[in-house]
C-alpha cells in the first residue's frame, strides 16, 4: 500500500499522542489508520459467566464461610470476550487548507476504504498472497477458508489485539465530486483475550498497576490451552 493511504493525522497543531489501528501481517505493508481526533468518548464491555457447579447452594451461589473458601465457591469464572465501542470523527478539512491534493480530490474516501478492507473477510492464496473473499482470487471457498483481518489497537500504553465486528459510518459532508470529506465512524471492537503476545502484555500492565494502587491483587496466570 503507497503511503499516500495512510492517513497520518498530523495535520493538527495540537501535539497529542493519538490512538490508531494497524493491521497485524506478515505483510511487507500494513494498513493503518491514525485517529486525527481522538475519539471522546470509548465504551467497554465485560462480563463475567461464573458456573457454581452442582452442590449446596444459595441463591446467586454456594455457601462459603470465610475468604478461605473463595476459589472452591467461584471456580467455574469465565471471562466472556470483551467488545468497546469507538467513535471516531473522520475529517480532511485542515488537510485541505494546509493544500494537500489528495485530500482536495479524496476527501476521507481513502479511510473509508481502509476501514471496509480492515472488516472485510481475507482469502490465502496458494502462493502466500492474501486477497478479499469477495474477489475470490484466493480460491473458492472449498478451497480457501475465509479469515478476518487481526488489527492491533494502539492507546496510549494499550495495545489490543481486536477485530471489527460492526462498522458504520455517517457522512457529514461531500466534496462537488460527491466523495465524502467529512465523515464519523463508530467501530465495535472484540478483544481476542486468548494466549498472545499482546493480551498477555495488557494483562501484566493491568496487574501491575492494580497491584501499585492498591496492594492486594493476587499473582495473574496467563491464559493457556
Amino acid at each position: 500500500m503507497s503511503e499516500a493511504l495512510v492517513a497520518n493525522g498530523n495535520f493538527s497543531h495540537l501535539k497529542v499522542a493519538r490512538g490508531y489501528l494497524i493491521e497485524y501481517t506478515t505483510a511487507d505493508t500494513k494498513l493503518e489508520l491514525h485517529f486525527e481526533f481522538n475519539p471522546s468518548t470509548i465504551s467497554r464491555t465485560r462480563s463475567v459467566e461464573i458456573d457454581f457447579g452442582d452442590g449446596q447452594s444459595t441463591t446467586g451461589g454456594q455457601d462459603f464461610a470465610d475468604a478461605s473458601n473463595v476459589s472452591e465457591v467461584t471456580q467455574g469464572a469465565t471471562v466472556k470476550a470483551e467488545s468497546f465501542t469507538v467513535k471516531i470523527l473522520l475529517d480532511a478539512t485542515d488537510r485541505m487548507n494546509a493544500g494537500d491534493e489528495d485530500a482536495k480530490t479524496k476527501g476521507v474516501q481513502p479511510e473509508l476504504d481502509i476501514l471496509y478492507y480492515m472488516i472485510e473477510p481475507k482469502l490465502q492464496a496458494p502462493d502466500g498472497a492474501t486477497t478479499l473473499a469477495a474477489l475470490g482470487e484466493g480460491g473458492s471457498a472449498g478451497e480457501s477458508q475465509a479469515f478476518a483481518s487481526i488489527l492491533e489497537f494502539h492507546w496510549g500504553e494499550q495495545v489490543l489485539p481486536v477485530l471489527i465486528t460492526q462498522l458504520q459510518f455517517d457522512v457529514k459532508a461531500y466534496l462537488p465530486n460527491l466523495l465524502p470529506y467529512r465523515a464519523e465512524a463508530t467501530l465495535t471492537l472484540q478483544i481476542i483475550q486468548s494466549n498472545n503476545p499482546f493480551y498477555n502484555t495488557e494483562m501484566q500492565r493491568v496487574l501491575a498497576t492494580a497491584q501499585q494502587a492498591s496492594g492486594a491483587v493476587q499473582g495473574y496466570q496467563g491464559s493457556r490451552k
